[in-house]
């Protein structure tokens, strides 16, 4: 067992950076918690799924602002209400007896 020896102060400037880092975790998780209450978040393999769609099917609805995502390590996360919508609106009653979509 190896013992490391350090000033008091350090040891209290530590406590102290400690205990404003508890504090700022606390603060975002009391803010945040009611979004992510509020709503259901998919991820790729679950829109595609509701959706019935490929995963280029999906990138193109990015790329083209079509449906709103969020991104967290490196992994996208979807609104089920904004996956919802999405479907909605290319409902066939949405179109024309020609197939075009009324804009």
């Amino acid at each position: 067992m190896e013992v490391i020896a350090i000033q008091k102060s350090a040891l209290d400037e530590m406590k102290n950076e400690m205990k404003a880092l508890l504090e700022l975790t606390e603060n975002a998780t009391q803010k945040y918690t009611p979004i992510f209450n509020e709503e259901q978040w998919l991820d790729n393999q679950e829109v595609c799924l509701m959706m019935n769609i490929t995963k280029r099917t999906l990138q193109t609805y990015k790329d083209k602002g079509l449906l709103p995502y969020s991104r967290l390590n490196r992994k996208n996360y979807y609104k089920r209400s904004d996956v919802q919508a999405l479907l909605e609106a290319e409902q066939p009653d949405n179109t024309t007896e020609n197939g075009f979509i009324h804009e």
